[in-house]
C-alpha cells in the first residue's frame, strides 16, 4: 500500500510535534518514576515583546512620565513594591508572590547589539547566540543532549504547544511538543500512522525515509508514556477556563506525576503592542496572572512549590517613548521574573532601568541573559553550562 502526498504530509505534521525525537530516546523504556524533590524548570515565553516598564514600574521617575504622558501608570493604580517601584495593577499573584518571598526580578537584562526583529532576538534568546551568530539548535535542546548522552527518556523536555520551539531543538535529540497528554496520545492512535510504520518494516519502502520512521516510532512510543503518566495524580484544583491555564493545569498535575519532565516551556501573547498598548496589555497580563496564581497555589497544596521555579522573559522590551497611537515601538533591554518556593535571591535583584543613560531612546542592557541560563543550568537542572552556552557567563545567583 503507497500513501500518497497529502497521507505523508499528515504523518510529517504528527512528526513535528516531537521535532524528531533520536532513536536513543525510547519513553516506554523508562519506568521508573521521579521521586518528590525533582527540580523542575518552567519557562514562560512573553511573546511579541513585552513593555518592561509597564511591568515593572518606577513611579518616582518623572522622566518616566514625561516619556509617556498616556501609557505611564500613576502611583495609586500600580503595586507597590517600595517607595519607588510597582507592579503593573493586574499582577496580583505576582505581588502576593513579592511579599511572601517566592519572587525576584531582574531588571535590564538582554545582550550586545540588540536586535529589534521579532524573529532575530527571539532565535537569540533561544539559540543563547551572540547576536552576530546563527545557531540552529537551542540552549534547552543542548541541556537534553548533555543530559541524554546514554539514556532513554525523551520526555525530560516538554513544550505545551503544536510545533515546538528551537530553545528545545538539540543537536541530537529534541523535545516534545504537546497541547495536552490525551490529545498527543488520540492523535497517535490514528490508523494512519500504525500502517505507515508496518508498511515500512516490511518493505522499506521509499515512500516513508527513516527519519521519519524513527520520528513516528519514538513519538508513538512517548505519547503512550505521557499519557499514562498524566492519569495518574491529574490536578483537581481549579484553574482559569483560558489557554494558560489549561497549559498550567496540565503542568502541574504532570509534575505530581513524577513524569521524568525537567523542563516543561509554554508562550503567551502577543505582547507587540505597537497600539492601543493599555487594554491589551492589561489582558494578557490577567490572563497570565490568574493561570499563574492558580498554579503557585495547586503546587503549594501538593507540597510541590520548593521544586519549581517558573522564569519568564520576553525577546525585547520596547522603546522608553510611547508613540502616537497610544503604544510603544520594539525596544531592548528587559525585565524578568523568577517565581519558586526556594528562591536563593528575592525580591528586586537590581537597580531599575536608567532613564537617564539611553542609547537611541533605548534601554541599555546591564545583564546578559545567559548569566541567567547559567545560573538555571548549574544550581537548578545541576548541569555545566559552560559547554552549553558556549562561553562563561556568570553573576546571577537567583536559584
Amino acid at each position: 500500500m503507497l500513501f500518497n502526498r497529502k497521507e505523508f504530509l499528515q504523518a510529517s505534521t504528527l512528526a513535528s510535534a516531537s521535532m524528531f525525537v533520536p532513536r536513543f530516546l525510547q519513553a516506554t523504556e523508562q519506568k521508573a518514576a521521579v521521586p518528590a524533590g525533582n527540580k523542575v524548570l518552567v519557562v514562560l515565553q512573553l511573546s511579541g515583546g513585552n513593555d518592561g516598564l509597564n511591568t515593572v514600574v518606577p513611579y518616582r521617575n518623572d522622566l518616566y512620565y514625561q516619556a509617556r504622558p498616556v501609557l505611564g501608570l500613576k502611583r495609586q493604580d500600580c503595586l507597590s513594591l517600595t517607595d519607588e517601584v510597582g507592579l503593573h495593577p493586574a499582577l496580583t499573584a505576582f505581588k502576593a508572590a513579592y511579599d511572601d518571598g517566592s519572587l525576584a526580578i531582574l531588571n535590564e537584562v538582554g545582550y550586545p547589539s540588540p536586535d529589534r526583529s521579532h524573529f532575530r532576538s527571539m532565535d537569540i534568546w533561544q539559540s543563547a547566540s551572540n547576536s552576530d551568530e546563527y545557531i540552529y539548535n537551542g540552549w534547552l535542546g543542548r541541556y537534553l543532549d548533555n543530559q541524554c548522552k546514554a539514556c532513554n527518556h525523551p520526555t525530560q523536555i516538554l513544550e505545551l504547544d503544536d510545533m515546538l520551539s528551537l530553545a528545545l531543538k538539540g543537536k541530537n535529540g529534541s523535545g516534545i511538543a504537546m497541547r495536552e497528554p490525551n490529545r498527543l496520545y488520540q492523535s497517535s492512535k490514528q490508523k494512519l500512522y500504525r500502517e505507515l510504520i508496518q508498511q515500512h518494516q516490511s518493505s522499506h519502502s521509499e515512500d516513508l525515509p527513516d527519519f521519519l520512521y524513527q520520528t513516528l516510532t519514538n513519538t508513538l512510543n512517548s505519547a503512550d508514556y505521557i499519557f499514562e503518566q498524566s492519569k495518574k495524580m491529574p490536578s483537581n484544583a481549579a484553574y482559569p477556563a483560558t489557554e494558560m491555564g489549561r497549559k498550567l493545569k496540565t503542568i502541574a498535575g504532570l509534575i505530581f506525576s513524577d513524569i521524568n519532565t525537567k523542563v516543561y516551556y509554554l508562550s503567551h501573547g502577543s505582547f507587540d503592542t505597537h497600539v492601543a498598548q493599555e487594554g491589551q496589555q492589561k489582558r494578557l497580563f490577567t490572563e497570565m496572572n490568574d493561570a499563574i496564581e492558580a498554579f503557585v497555589k495547586d503546587l503549594k497544596a501538593n507540597n510541590r512549590f520548593k521544586d519549581v521555579v517558573l522564569v519568564t522573559f520576553s525577546e525585547f522590551g520596547r522603546r522608553v517613548s510611547q508613540n502616537a497611537s497610544a503604544g510603544t515601538d520594539h525596544g531592548t533591554a528587559n525585565n524578568m521574573f523568577f517565581v519558586g518556593g526556594a528562591l536563593k535571591s528575592k525580591g528586586l535583584l537590581n537597580a531599575m532601568a536608567d532613564l537617564n543613560n539611553l542609547r537611541d531612546g533605548d534601554l541599555q542592557y546591564k545583564v546578559d541573559f545567559r548569566a541567567v541560563y547559567a545560573n538555571l543550568l548549574e544550581n537548578w537542572l545541576d548541569t555545566p553550562a559552560e559547554n552549553i552556552l558556549g562561553g562563561k557567563f556568570s553573576g546571577i545567583s537567583v536559584v
